[in-house]
């Protein structure tokens, strides 16, 4: 005796099991952690070519500027006196980033105190000016 098979429980069953899927899925999409997009990217594409002629400024006129830590102090040696500012990134936590006027005053150099911040990898970036001109500098240190 053959037994003959029921469209209709496996029409269910096929239906139930899509379902499912659709739903874990669901619940899994609202689960994951938010995407890191950055919602402004058509402003700093627009600002693209301002930022890239700033950073060319810095290897035109031999302006890079000299990283140095001594103790709890980072010390910056430019070529010439500057105003500007400088941003302290941290890439394992951005709750940790930090910002800071740079004056050197009639000198050329200037410092930042380090107390507080966590030690390891920062990511700097230096925007100053100097002489009517306009830099802007990229940099990795690395806080002990």
């Amino acid at each position: 005796m053959i037994k003959q098979m029921n469209w209709g429980k496996g029409i269910i069953i096929g239906m139930a099991t899509f379902m499912l899927f659709i739903l874990s899925m669901c619940i899994y999409m609202f689960n994951v952690p938010v995407d890191d997009y950055d919602h402004q990217y058509y402003e700093k594409g627009m600002s693209f070519n301002k930022d890239h002629n700033r950073e060319e400024q810095v290897i035109k006129d031999h302006a890079e500027p000299l990283i140095t830590q001594r103790g709890d102090q980072l010390s910056i040696a430019f070529s010439k006196p500057v105003t500007g500012r400088i941003s302290f990134m941290r890439p394992s936590d951005k709750t940790q980033d930090k910002a800071f006027a740079l004056n050197s005053g009639a000198g050329n150099e200037a410092g930042i105190i380090l107390q507080g911040m966590a030690k390891g990898p920062w990511q700097l970036t230096l925007e100053w000016e100097s002489g009517h001109k306009a830099y802007l500098y990229h940099k990795e240190v690395f806080i002990k």
